[in-house]
């Protein structure tokens, strides 16, 4: 219903509420009630993993840790933070950011009040069988309106104000999105540096195999030439080294093609890096980190951003909760309004009026109940999401430790391998070279010390990329986290800063290692 113009007491506005409240009652008795539309997944606790939560949830660092730094490659180092700076995915982790921001602006001005100038000017025929009496019936006058009209819409039910808490918190999700899209082209750039250090160690690797093919053919040679050995050594000999030749080519193309990869991770052009060639043996690796804290995991960005999904998810689903109560507009303008422009600010032109406003659907053939409905299954998404992104989380970590101790003793294993390999080659040689052995034992002792080496350099490379992502599971790195997280400037919201308001709150949870 629409008020006419009323004095600006508060009198018509204090009926108004009272009207609203008694509607509301009727509506809820006769329309439908929400009360029975609630969300039916819960969100996994950390008892249900045997994991300890942190004592204080929802936080994480907004500027990314520099995590490489602990490898000691300054070339790295210089590789990660121009990615950064320059890579297009993190110019579409900004512009979302900002989308984010715009959609929470948005939500922002519904709940303030509205303020705006209005100017009409007319020249109008008045009819002669209208409502409007002589001496303006037949006639043409100028008509002139200038005043103020504002409105607000007073929320008692809080459906804008929860719209708003979920603009905030996709905003907040975004700029999680965006810390982890950090984070993973950080890691993406560290984890094909390995690679690249990897292949460039295995070339060399492979180069070594053919100059000592090279050494042993010249050995055959001279034995042949002394009548010790036949052409059938002289032809095996022979043939390892296009064998060799052939690695090195394979190995080089793969060297192109990753040192492309880096170039485009860093927004350059495929080129760009032909001369970089890092070596395994600047990464440092750092030590067994032992016991992780327990707020590693609520750090994660990605487990931060479905947590605050929820939080929206669950804002949304109360927005549509409150489409059941009435909305109570409240209007008011000023100024000046006359017909004939001579008269427009005349002091009895002046006009003014508030014009309070309800509006409540009794009937909308279920519009309300199935966008309820469908807010709450939203809710329960964003719930299952958070789940599965813990899990996924708690896995990670868990695979990555694994991994790690794993590889640290795989390694201890291959080198005791590998000495006792290069000493049975030596061996090989040394009596093939005195006539004591056959060039069949050579062969296999060479065999043998190649595989060691070539493990020996990916065992290496698996333990620096077992590393980079590990710190990846745990959110940016084992470095402490500062006492408050810096967030975007946002409108604060009491439930924002904490888990999501559900009735069994997710937490995000924390690892021992």
């Amino acid at each position: 219903m629409q008020g006419e113009t009323l004095s600006l007491d508060a009198a018509p506005v204090r009926g108004l509420l009272a009207l609203a409240a008694a509607l509301c009652a009727v509506a809820l008795a006769g329309c439908g009630s929400p009360a029975g539309v609630r969300a039916t997944v819960e969100p996994l606790s950390p008892d249900t993993l045997k994991l300890q939560a942190p004592d204080d949830t929802g936080r994480f660092t907004q500027a990314l840790q520099p995590w490489w730094r602990v490898w000691g490659d300054d070339s790295l180092s210089s590789l990660v933070e121009q990615a950064l700076r320059d890579s297009p995915s993190m110019a579409v982790a900004r512009s979302r950011l900002m989308r984010a921001e715009a959609m929470r602006l948005q939500a922002d001005s519904v709940t303030q009040p509205h303020l705006q100038a209005r100017g009409e000017l007319a020249r109008q025929r008045y009819t002669e069988h209208g409502a409007v009496p002589p001496p303006l019936a037949g006639s043409v006058r100028e008509n002139g309106t200038l005043q103020l009209e504002g409105a607000w819409e007073l929320d008692l039910f809080g459906r804008h104000r929860a719209e708003l808490a979920a603009a905030v918190g996709e905003a907040r999700a975004a700029q999680a999105e965006a810390h982890a899209a950090q984070l993973l082209l950080s890691m993406q750039v560290v984890r094909t540096h390995v690679q690249l250090a990897r292949l460039l160690s295995l070339r060399e690797v492979e180069a070594r195999t053919l100059a000592q093919r090279e050494e042993t053919l010249k050995l055959i040679q001279q034995r042949v030439s002394a009548g010790l050995d036949t052409a059938v050594e002289l032809r095996q000999g022979e043939a390892s080294l296009p064998a060799a030749r052939q690695q090195l080519e394979a190995l080089d193309e793969q060297i192109t093609l990753t040192r492309h990869a880096l170039a485009v991770l860093l927004g350059q052009a495929p080129d760009a890096l032909r001369g970089h060639a890092p070596a395994l043996g600047r990464l440092q690796l750092p030590g067994d980190p032992g016991v992780m804290p327990v707020d590693l995991l609520s750090r994660r960005a990605d487990v931060m951003a479905a947590r605050w999904r929820v939080e929206s998810a669950g804002q949304l689903s109360r927005a549509a909760r409150a489409s059941y109560y009435p909305n109570v507009d409240l209007r008011l303008f000023g100024g000046y309004g006359a017909i004939g422009l001579d008269r427009l600010l005349d002091p009895g032109s002046l006009q003014w009026g508030v014009l309070p406003a309800l509006n409540l659907p009794l009937f909308d053939g279920g519009r309300r109940e199935a966008s309820l409905r469908g807010r709450v299954a939203d809710e329960d998404q964003a719930i299952a999401r958070y789940n599965q992104t813990v899990l996924q989380a708690v896995q990670e970590v868990a695979d990555a430790l694994g991994s790690g101790r794993s590889l640290q003793r795989q390694r201890a294993e291959q080198a005791d391998a590998q000495r006792a390999s290069e000493a049975a080659y030596r061996l090989a040689r040394e009596r093939y070279q005195a006539g004591l052995g056959s060039y069949l034992h050579v062969l296999s002792a060479e065999t043998a010390v190649l595989t060691q080496r070539r493990l020996a350099v990916d065992l290496q490379a698996r333990q620096l990329d077992n590393q980079a992502a590990l710190v990846r599971a745990l959110g940016g790195g084992l470095s402490s986290v500062p006492s408050a997280a810096t967030v975007p400037p946002v409108s604060p919201h009491p439930t924002l800063s904490n888990p999501p308001t559900r009735t069994a709150t997710p937490h995000p949870t924390g690892v021992r290692s």
